[in-house]
């Protein structure tokens, strides 16, 4: 098999995993930090083009560069971190589930983040086994990849805002101070662990 039939091969078990993994298994309270959201644009069942997706994306992603701004305005002694969702949070996985293209105002905001030195980093419901793949695809987008996360075997058995949670504090345990928590499922949001969360677009559940 040639290389190019195997990124294509392993791309179709990517979109397969993260269909079938990537799905919330918690229902979500509401969130305890300020949070970015456009989900009222489409409910429950509805379409949604991908025209409209990136406009809601841009504008829910706008108040978090004026706040990377604002918060690495002055030199600190902290090892300053955004952790980053990826499915329909930074790759198009939804739209383009074999492709995976990067979203293109969340490239920009991560390239901005990192040039005023913030570490860039993903928590993945995606499994670790696929990483290169996952790794590839980021890189290929434009992102920094500081660290990924992917879930290991011990962590399918927990519900996703439980494992993403506990790999913020292994994060926060690392040293850095996470400044802001990115993702399109409140999952991928609530327990703590961040000093800012902003919510992207996934239409009650459309692109989950």
């Amino acid at each position: 098999m040639t290389i190019k039939a195997k990124l294509v091969a392993t791309a179709t078990l990517t979109a397969a995993i993260t269909a079938g993994l990537a799905t919330p298994a918690v229902a979500a309270p509401a969130p305890a930090a300020p949070v970015a959201t456009t989900d009222s644009v489409a409910g429950s069942g509805s379409a949604v083009t991908e025209q409209q997706w990136l406009a809601d994306v841009t504008a829910a992603i706008a108040p978090a560069r004026a706040y990377v701004e604002q918060r690495t305005a002055e030199p600190t002694d902290e090892t300053p971190a955004i952790v980053f969702d990826i499915d329909n949070t930074t790759l198009a996985t939804h739209f383009h589930p074999f492709t995976m293209p990067g979203i293109p105002p969340v490239v920009e905001l991560a390239q901005y983040a990192h040039s005023r030195g913030v570490a860039i980093i993903f928590v993945t419901a995606r499994v670790d086994f696929i990483e290169p793949v996952t790794r590839y695809s980021l890189e290929k987008a434009g992102y920094t990849v500081d660290e990924l996360h992917g879930r290991g075997l011990g962590d399918l058995f927990k519900p996703v805002q439980q494992y993403k949670t506990d790999e913020r504090i292994k994060v926060e345990n690392e040293g850095y101070t996470i400044i802001a928590s990115i993702g399109n499922n409140w999952t991928d949001l609530n327990g703590g662990h961040a000093e800012q969360t902003f919510k992207l677009p996934d239409y009650n559940g459309l692109l989950s």
